[in-house]
């Protein structure tokens, strides 16, 4: 049986939160911007369209319900979900909560100064910020 396995620049560039029925839930290693990652637990899938109808259904769902739950306990005033996939083709879709104060406003999130890694407190603080979130989404 093959399993399932982390892009290695998606596992260099995040930090493991949790797992959702069907995605893997990581955080970008960016402070500038609460941003995670949804990653379906499949193999070689690249596109949305591979997965199965109902697969579609449950990423959009885990997307926007995390995002939904994101913007409102971090007092974001947009959230931006997107599937890219140009550097890195392991299916994978960012949500990202956007403030009219952050670093790029309103410009994308991508290719927009460099990445602030956060410290070990502010890493453990939206971490668990995080965690809270998900174990209150009915998904």
């Amino acid at each position: 049986m093959i399993k399932f396995e982390l892009d290695e620049r998606l596992a260099a560039d995040t930090l493991p939160i949790a797992d959702l029925p069907l995605s893997r839930v990581l955080l970008m290693n960016d402070a500038r911007y609460p941003w995670v990652v949804l990653v379906p637990r499949q193999i070689s899938i690249s596109e949305v369209f591979e997965l199965s109808a109902h697969d579609q259904q449950q990423l959009w769902y885990e997307a926007t319900q995390l995002g939904e739950a994101m913007k409102t306990a971090l007092k974001g005033d947009k959230i931006n979900i997107a599937s890219l996939g140009n550097v890195v083709s392991q299916l994978h879709v960012h949500v990202v909560l956007r403030r009219h104060s952050d670093a790029t406003w309103p410009a994308p999130v991508w290719g927009n100064g460099s990445p602030e890694p956060y410290d070990l407190d502010g890493q453990a603080q939206l971490r668990d910020q995080l965690l809270a979130l998900i174990d209150g989404l009915d998904i």
